[in-house]
């Protein structure tokens, strides 16, 4: 407890000095959004994709109330979402699985990914090089 009030202290004084203030917030700000971009990207693969969407926010909460809203909508949206997926039939389940994969496989393709990996292996193709020239 006694490091957050020497935290909440030194805030409150930046806070009082108008152009630190002003610095501070800009650096929350390239912070929070610079992790919730890398969680939008992580979101369909494997791993903690929504937990670095929510650490961005909370990121940009802590000094936005806008973020404060966000943040608060968007756990209450994904609760809900994952409450009724987990309540679906194995086919729904299933699908939700297959349709992960085919983001991951397809993002992957798209940077050069695949391509890149399969010519370690001596396996060069032209259907695994990235159609948009990303990764070669």
């Amino acid at each position: 407890m006694k490091a957050e009030r020497r935290w909440a202290r030194w805030r409150d004084k930046v806070r009082d000095r108008r152009a630190a203030d002003f610095l501070y917030r800009i650096a929350v700000a390239v912070v929070g959004l610079a992790v919730l971009a890398v969680g939008i990207l992580a979101i369909p693969y494997p791993g903690p994709g929504w937990a670095i969407v929510f650490v961005g926010l909370a990121i940009l909460a802590s000094e936005f109330r806008w973020a404060q809203r966000l943040l608060a909508f968007a756990k209450q949206r994904y609760d809900k979402v994952m409450a009724w997926f987990r309540a679906q039939g194995l086919w729904v389940q299933a699908a939700g699985v297959v349709f992960t994969t085919v983001v991951v496989v397809a993002t992957l393709w798209l940077v050069g990914a695949i391509g890149w990996a399969a010519a370690l292996f001596g396996l060069e193709s032209a259907a695994l090089r990235s159609p948009i020239g990303v990764g070669t």
